[in-house]
């Protein structure tokens, strides 16, 4: 920054730093307060999500099979019988989750 000879202006241009060492200040001030923003923004989050864990809420996406329709899904792929492409259309996912889901459960 000093190398360049650059200034500062704030958004609202409220003041103006031509001096590179007090735009430098004014940066680490700048700085200084984005970090606090989100420091707080961060413990506010927190705090929101273990206060919903504590009501019983669980974040994250709802799992598309249930343990029933794994069940069905393993005996189906241990008899041969029927092509994998055919159980995932049977239950609306794609093959990639069948592999994924039995490999993990089972």
């Amino acid at each position: 920054m000093y190398r360049l000879n650059v200034g500062y202006a704030a958004a609202p241009a409220v003041w103006l730093c031509i001096n590179p060492r007090s735009a430098l200040s004014a940066f680490c001030i700048e700085q200084q307060n984005a970090e606090f923003e989100r420091n707080l923004i961060r413990e506010r989050t927190m705090a929101g999500l273990k206060a919903a864990r504590s009501r019983g809420r669980k974040g994250g996406r709802p799992r598309k099979l249930t343990p029933k329709d794994l069940k069905t899904v393993r005996a189906l792929l241990r008899s041969g019988d029927v092509p994998v492409s055919t159980i995932a259309e049977q239950f609306r996912v794609a093959r990639s989750t069948l592999y994924r889901n039995v490999v993990v459960s089972g």
